[in-house]
């Protein structure tokens, strides 16, 4: 028996305001159904005392410690801009506005 009635893939594509021809309604009914079988296979093989879980490895902060540490002076971060003005990059005006 199929778990996805056409009338269902229908229903949906409507409320989506989908267009779908009767072959894409028959096409999808058929491959929703092997997506549901799919899950319930692996829900069968994963029994009640396997968690849930969204990665198969525990995973741990990755990040390094928030250190601060000494950077670059203006002048060094500014050595080789093209162009500068008040101690800042100067780039070319892109939306028209005033300085």
């Amino acid at each position: 028996m199929s778990a996805i009635s056409r009338q269902e893939v229908a229903r949906v594509a409507e409320l989506a305001r989908i267009a779908l021809t009767d072959t894409e309604l028959d096409r999808l009914a058929a491959q929703l159904d092997v997506i549901v079988e799919a899950v319930r296979t692996v829900s069968e093989a994963a029994g009640g005392d396997v968690p849930a879980t969204s990665h198969p490895i525990p995973l741990v902060n990755v990040f390094r410690p928030d250190v601060v540490e000494p950077s670059l002076s203006v002048d060094e971060a500014l050595q080789s801009a093209p162009e500068r003005e008040a101690g800042q990059f100067k780039v070319p005006q892109i939306l028209g506005e005033e300085p």
